[in-house]
């Protein structure tokens, strides 16, 4: 079963880890992937899908999914898509419905979805994560972004790990599973943001 993960969940002791930064290209390795304390790759998105199918199928003990996309939407008092608290600093944006936050989402619901229709044995948490306020001059691969989210996990002091509760901006604003609109309601996960 695949749900939303909890704040209490967010450790590296309740259950195997995977932080996967997302990408969606058509040969380019666009994923960075990483299991556990090993060490971080970069990978194309059938690569993603199949290890990440492995590992599925590979136990019965929880797995915590970690990924960088936007897992949660939100809308306003009018029905218009509308930013969550996450994805605003300062000036800079990364709305979740506006380019690389589309394609991302689009990505992530593939990958569920191919997790879903194997029936999973093992329970799966959702957690989100957010590494998308960097320097515009600096290029980061994937599997640099998986590290430092790890990094996140292993020490909640070196980002923020932000409540569901905390995602709207403005009363009125509701949120929803990323997934809820292709039949697949997980939830709305912490998200992990790089600070």
């Amino acid at each position: 079963m695949i749900f939303a993960g909890n704040l209490s969940q967010a450790n590296l002791a309740s259950g195997d880890w995977v932080f996967v930064d997302i990408g969606f290209a058509s040969a380019a390795k666009s994923c960075g992937f990483l299991v556990g304390s090993d060490q971080p790759e970069d990978i194309t998105f059938s690569e993603l899908k199949a290890k990440l199918l492995e590992i599925v199928r590979a136990s019965k003990n929880p797995l915590n999914l970690l990924i960088e996309a936007p897992l949660s939407v939100s809308f306003n008092d009018s029905g218009n898509p509308t930013g969550r608290s996450v994805e605003k600093r300062g000036a800079d944006t990364r709305y979740w419905y506006v380019s690389p936050g589309c394609s991302v989402l689009v990505a992530a619901t593939y990958l569920l979805r191919s997790i879903q229709d194997t029936k999973p044995k093992r329970d799966i948490r959702l957690f989100e994560g957010l590494a998308s306020f960097k320097p515009k001059d600096v290029k980061t691969k994937g599997s640099e972004d998986v590290k430092v989210l790890r990094g996140i996990i292993e020490d909640p002091s070196k980002g923020n790990i932000v409540a569901p509760r905390n995602l709207w901006v403005k009363p009125g604003d509701v949120l929803y599973s990323a997934f809820r609109v292709a039949g697949m309601d997980f939830g709305i996960p912490p998200v992990v943001e790089v600070t």
